[in-house]
């Protein structure tokens, strides 16, 4: 009995969700009685004061935290969680800009299977990417984009400019909020354009340069 407690308990924990009790009693080829028995153990064990609970709802097991200790809890994971969403958001948006146009599936194989979901809905949310199509495959999973919001954060007249792709990486890791990304009005561009100025342009014929320079003053 202590074995089969002990191997319940190491399953909720690897698990992290809710397990059916009738998968425990198929896999491990136990009996009800058995398997009451253990749950009860379990129950007396995760209560009281101890930090984790055991939840038994709806023929399902699995293992919770205690909820006296939730502002414990939120005070040290919340920032952990807000940093690696922040990351991962980032790591998104530099993937679409570059690859784009694409699509959910293909964005994940890119980051080796890791969802992305919450990143395409945060992008989404703040006007950063759009649905551009659909993917000429089974299902017609959309396909992404960036939008024009996208290319005025970044200073960039189209998609062509971005800057080489380990800089622009390299200028998203310097993030440290996700804030930073939302639109301002002249400061805090993660990359920045050099402002054209026509009398630089060698290329330029010099009565081109001369038009040019009047039609700005005139602006």
């Amino acid at each position: 009995m202590e074995k089969l407690t002990n191997i319940i308990e190491a399953i909720l924990f690897a698990s992290g969700e809710a397990v059916e009790v009738d998968i425990f009693r198929e896999k491990l080829q136990v009996s009800k009685i058995e398997m009451d028995k253990a749950i009860r153990k379990l129950q007396n064990k995760y209560s009281g004061d101890n930090g984790i609970y055991l939840l038994y709802f709806n023929h399902k097991l699995q293992m919770a935290t205690n909820p006296e200790y939730k502002e414990a809890i939120a005070s040290v994971l919340t920032p952990i969680r807000e940093k690696e969403f922040t990351a991962t958001i980032l790591e998104c948006a530099a993937i679409i800009a570059y690859k784009q146009p694409i699509t959910r599936t293909d964005l994940e194989k890119i980051r080796n299977g890791r969802s992305s979901d919450y990143a395409i809905t945060t992008l989404m949310t703040l006007d950063m990417i759009e649905p551009v199509g659909r993917k000429d495959s089974p299902g017609k999973p959309v396909l992404y984009g960036t939008t024009d919001s996208f290319l005025k954060r970044f200073k960039l007249r189209s998609i062509k400019e971005l800057p080489d792709y380990e800089e622009f990486l390299k200028k998203l890791a310097d993030i440290n909020s996700w804030e930073s990304l939302k639109p301002a009005d002249d400061e805090g561009y993660l990359y920045e354009k050099e402002e054209y100025n026509p009398e630089e342009d060698t290329d330029l014929p010099q009565d081109a340069i001369a038009e040019e320079t009047s039609e700005m003053e005139e602006e």
